[in-house]
């Protein structure tokens, strides 16, 4: 009986000492579901809120508040997602509710809490130049 209680405790042990080296913190995620307004139609006027919300994102890129954003690729209702770092619940929400997409309608947003290791990132892609 003394090894079966052993051997969890000494897992949770185990886990609780690496966490020592491993931070984590809170992001925030918001999933872009498909808005009331949506429309897969494209007009002049679709392509200027397109064009909104691409420019939305680039603003919380180069804030230093935006890890990765990007679209789901299997055309469901769930269109895109933002990964937030560096703010509070309020600061998340009010980011995203400032989207271009969001304000018309066209997309609506779910935001989750989310615990990861800290300081996650996405590296941009180093182009070499072909020697041939």
């Amino acid at each position: 009986m003394k090894k079966l209680v052993i051997l969890p405790l000494l897992l949770v042990c185990a886990a609780a000492m690496a966490a020592d080296s491993y931070v984590m913190t809170t992001y925030y995620v918001a999933f872009l579901y498909r808005g009331l307004k949506w429309t897969p139609e494209e007009t002049a006027e679709t392509w200027k809120i397109q064009e909104g919300h691409m420019a939305n994102i680039v603003r919380m890129h180069d804030a230093g508040k935006l890890v990765l954003s990007g679209p789901f690729m299997d055309n469901g209702d769930v269109r895109g997602m933002f990964v937030l770092q560096d703010v509070t619940a309020e600061e998340a929400a009010k980011r995203v509710a400032s989207d271009p997409a969001v304000k018309a309608g066209r997309l609506r947003i779910e935001l989750r809490p989310w615990l990861s290791a800290k300081g996650i990132r996405i590296d941009p892609p180093v182009h070499q130049e072909s020697s041939n």
